[in-house]
């Protein structure tokens, strides 16, 4: 006998929350770690920074461009089955890692392999979250992205601790294990009813595409690319384009500090322990700021302002970027640390919630994958560009001044693109208005600005 669908916004809801948490926690939170092993890496594979830099950026590139593979895999087996074979191919991928002899292997397993296994995990539970949550997405969304922060928290430790007693090799075999308990919070994933959130954005979804009876190679694979990449949005959405290159950008300014936060302060002289402790503090201040800042960007109040809050929240990431780049004394880092958390608790907070503001639920999970290729593509960009920074002028200082630069100009430009866009569009909405009779019945006066606010800008 079939089990009964899910209820939206349900009890059941909750414990999908606790695993996108965990899920979080094992996927984004794990490349915080991996300047914990930059030097040793550096040291074995006799490699330059800006070769031993591919390692990190190969992994968060797969994190960010498997998404088009993702949303196909979602469509057609579900999040549970998708969430669940991803885990099993991070732990793989690690494993096998512990074994390489050169780095191309080290590229192959722990950067492609990992970081696709962990993207299929990760953004399966953002589009579940999606499907269960309605009425506290926002809320929801800010929980889960405390899970980053948990295991940006714990990652670290546990990885100076396996390092000295085991090896970056042994360590990695232990990673592979802690990376398959993905698999129990897939199994969590029942379905849900989507029929009530559906209906919400079902006026703002684009017409469905009219299937012919006889179709080409050509064209069918044109109507998989235009479904699980969302070009058609990219190309009609303005606030999607805007949103779409400014994440691009902010995904090549963003990890550099977390990259080269602890190789910067050890090449300064604090101590191995406490470096890797810096990384811990931003983790525990995002513990406590997501959740706050999940619970400030649910009030109706501020839901017409969170795409300005999301670029103030760019804006001062970047500027917290100059502290660091002043003073590597340990006192300045930690409050360096704590203020980047604050500006960070905001992005990850409402880095999602925006993006499903500008586009219909329904096409949320091709506008996703769209958007994650493009910042795939970036992230495998960034690191070795810095890396070849560091390797020509030697100072670290130099990558958080690189950092800060783009940021900034990402935060400029997304705040001015949103604010023209919205003039447009309320001038736009006045003309329409002033050319309509003054019914107290006309649908334009009945339609809810809450809804309208999810879709258009």
């Amino acid at each position: 006998m079939p089990r009964a669908l899910e209820q939206v916004d349900g009890s059941w809801a909750w414990v999908v929350l606790l695993a996108a948490v965990l899920t979080q926690g094992l996927t984004l939170g794990f490349p915080s770690c991996v300047g914990i092993f930059f030097t040793e890496l550096q040291h074995d594979f006799q490699a330059s920074n800006s070769e031993t830099s591919w390692f990190p950026s190969i992994l968060v590139a797969m994190l960010h461009a498997g998404g088009p593979v993702c949303s196909i895999l979602v469509g057609r087996f579900g999040c549970r089955v998708t969430m669940m074979l991803g885990a099993m191919l991070a732990s793989l991928g690690m494993v096998a890692s512990s074994f390489s002899s050169t780095l191309s292997q080290l590229y192959f397993t722990a950067g492609f392999i990992t970081g696709l296994g962990m993207s299929f995990s990760f953004l399966s539970g953002i589009t579940v979250l999606g499907l269960y949550f309605v009425r506290r997405r926002a809320l929801a969304n800010a929980l889960a992205s405390a899970g980053a922060s948990l295991g940006i928290t714990l990652w670290p430790l546990l990885s100076r601790y396996l390092l000295e007693e085991l090896g970056w090799r042994g360590s990695f075999l232990i990673f592979g294990g802690v990376l398959l308990h993905g698999c129990i919070c897939g199994a969590l994933l029942r379905p849900v009813d989507t029929t009530t959130s559906t209906s919400e954005t079902t006026e703002s979804a684009p017409p469905p595409l009219s299937k012919p009876p006889a179709q080409s190679c050509l064209a069918t694979c044109g109507q998989a690319v235009q479904r699980y990449l969302a070009f058609d949005i990219l190309l009609h959405n303005r606030a999607y384009c805007v949103y779409t290159v400014g994440v691009m950008c902010l995904i090549m300014g963003l990890p550099l500090p977390q990259i080269f936060l602890v190789p910067y302060a050890m090449w300064h002289g604090v101590d191995e322990h406490r470096a890797a402790l810096l990384m811990s503090i931003i983790g525990l201040s995002n513990i406590v700021l997501r959740p706050v800042s999940g619970l400030l960007m649910g009030y109706r109040a501020l839901a017409r302002y969170r795409k300005y809050l999301f670029c103030l929240a760019i804006l001062l990431n970047g500027l917290t970027n100059l502290i660091g780049a002043a003073s590597a004394d340990f006192r300045v880092l930690v409050a360096y640390c704590l203020l980047y958390s604050v500006s960070m608790s905001g992005i990850g907070v409402l880095i999602f919630q925006v993006l499903m503001e500008i586009v219909a639920m329904d096409r949320f999970p091709s506008a996703l994958g769209l958007s994650t290729v493009l910042d795939g593509i970036a992230a495998l960009i960034s690191p070795p560009l810095a890396g070849l920074l560091l390797d020509a002028t030697n100072n670290f200082s130099y990558l958080f001044y690189l950092s800060s630069f783009i940021l900034v100009l990402t935060a400029l430009f997304m705040g001015g693109s949103f604010y023209v866009l919205q003039k447009r569009e309320q001038g736009r909405q006045s003309k329409v208005q002033g050319d309509t009779p003054k019914d107290k019945d006309t649908p334009e006066k009945q339609l809810c600005p809450e809804n309208t606010n999810m879709t258009n800008v």
